[in-house]
């Protein structure tokens, strides 16, 4: 019992003196603020409202509600089964998550940095001195059984801990905000190409309609022909027709087919694997009756990308302080206590015990300017995070208007393409009868005829740019996501199943 009372003194001791010293440090990295400059978040200035004129009729501010799941606008329930299937198994997606992984991980190691450090530990040694050295121990060896605890900690009075812990959080950030932005491009990715696909299917099924009109009325030539009552050349001319026709159908069923194999390869699947349950002919999807809208000061909360450029500057802003922290001194606060003896029986005793305690100071006084530059390649990079934020925040702005624009005038040209389409059908009919009758030559039937199939195919193009757009339109206003609570998340609660939650709800918080 004794004997464990006196082992217990230096132990305590030690604590106390690593205690009191550690305190007086404490106070003195209190009182100090971190070196470098202090982030301020940018305040850009925006536009009040986007351009008028560019601003469709049926938008409406009031659609952001519909902007976290925006594709169900478009009412196609295999439009929103795929993008839940292309969540959960995308390539890219999965990448992502991976790199919310590291930063996590990197930033747990930055603030373990500059926690202290504690550990034990035990050796036994057996040694011999040279017969030659003259030592009274020489020619015999000799046992040593050690234990001990040891502990240290470099003090941050100068902040450098601190802004190395600051540069990882925002990078941990920005890599939540990057998994956001592959997330967004992944959802439109998706609903462009499948567009694409029904766009083309619906001209291919326009193409075979006219396809079979044409033959119809190349056997009624050929008919006429036999009897006398028509000719050579009008035989030719409906032939001449339906080539053409035929020529169009090789391309567009290629690119149903490359539309197919790159769905198939967003959701992670090989490239035959969607074919059975894509290849029906199915129309376009119906357009909304309201666009969904929303103000140029809601892309800073609604845009990942202009959310990941923020955080990269203010992790760029951070490393400026890692890099002047170094021109201060270093102050460290170390201790070691244990036991040791030469026999084991007696390194419990109270005779065994040693300890050494102290704080320790180490402050580089040259260089050859090697710290100094390494403050201004920070300070290179801070400006062109800067920059770059800048350049994310235009880029951002152009990308609304000018799908906006799109917008608006494709609904102009669907608009005008549609009463072709009226006038083509009318015009086919009264050519059609008019030769019939003797009225008027074959021409003008092919004519007519080949006029309404451009008018068809051109507005079947038209729907499908007008939806494309309308993708372009929801991913430049940043939609795919819900900004909810993000806000108030902390570096510890950013993880991979940021991402994985949108399985369920494709509008996740990529912060949770």
């Amino acid at each position: 019992m004794n004997n464990c009372g006196h082992r217990a003194l230096p132990i305590g001791r030690f604590a106390g003196v690593l205690t009191m010293t550690g305190w007086g440090l404490t106070a003195l990295l209190v009182a100090c603020a971190p070196v470098g400059p202090t982030y301020q978040p940018p305040r850009p200035e925006l536009p009040a409202t986007w351009s008028g004129p560019s601003t469709p009729p049926n938008s409406r501010p009031n659609g952001v509600e519909k902007l976290g799941q925006w594709w169900t606008l478009f009412n196609d329930p295999r439009l929103d089964s795929l993008i839940q299937r292309a969540i959960a198994a995308n390539p890219d997606l999965k990448i992502a998550k991976a790199r919310i992984i590291q930063a996590r991980a990197q930033y747990r190691l930055t603030t373990a940095a500059a926690a202290p450090t504690m550990g034990v530990s035990g050796a036994y040694t057996n040694s011999r001195l040279s017969e030659n050295t003259g030592s009274s121990n020489a020619g015999t060896s000799q046992d040593l059984f050690q234990t001990g605890f040891d502990a240290g900690w470099e003090i941050d009075i100068f902040g450098g801990a601190r802004r190395a812990a600051e540069a990882a959080e925002a990078r941990l950030t920005a890599a939540g905000e990057n998994s956001t932005e592959v997330l967004v491009s992944l959802e439109a990715e998706v609903a462009r190409n499948y567009l694409e696909l029904r766009g083309s299917q619906q001209r291919l099924a326009t193409a075979r309609q006219n396809l079979a009109g044409q033959e119809k009325t190349l056997e009624l030539d050929r008919g006429r022909r036999e009897i006398g009552i028509g000719n050579e050349l009008e035989v030719a001319q409906a032939e001449s027709q339906l080539a053409v026709t035929n020529a169009q159908l090789p391309p567009l069923e290629n690119s149903i087919g490359q539309s197919i194999y790159r769905l198939s390869l967003l959701l992670g699947l090989s490239p035959l694997s969607l074919s059975e349950e894509l290849l029906a002919v199915t129309p376009l999807p119906t357009l909304p009756a309201q666009l969904p809208a929303t103000l140029p000061s809601e892309l800073l909360r609604r845009r990942p990308d202009i959310r990941r450029a923020e955080r990269q500057l203010a992790a760029a802003t951070a490393d400026i302080g890692v890099a002047t922290a170094e021109l201060s001194p270093r102050f460290s606060l170390t201790g070691l206590t244990g036991l040791q003896s030469t026999n084991l029986s007696d390194l419990l005793s109270t005779g065994s015990r040693y300890w050494t305690v102290g704080p320790t100071v180490r402050w580089p006084l040259f260089d050859g300017g090697r710290t100094r530059a390494n403050i201004t390649l920070n300070q290179g990079r801070q400006e062109e995070a800067q920059a770059a934020y800048e350049k994310t925040v235009l880029t951002a702005l152009h990308e609304v208007e000018a799908a906006l624009l799109a917008q608006a005038r494709g609904e102009e040209t669907r608009r005008t393409l549609a009463a072709a389409v009226t006038a083509g059908e009318r015009t086919v009919k009264l050519a059609s009868g008019r030769y019939r009758a003797g009225l008027t030559a074959f021409l003008d039937v092919l004519l007519g005829e080949r006029l309404l199939y451009q008018s068809q195919d051109q507005l079947v193009q038209s729907e499908q740019q007008l939806a494309v757009n309308l993708v372009a339109l929801c991913k430049a206003l940043g939609g795919g996501w819900d900004i909810g609570q993000d806000q108030n998340k902390t570096p510890e609660k950013m993880t991979a199943k940021t991402v994985v939650s949108s399985q369920a709800t494709p509008s996740g918080d990529m912060n949770k």
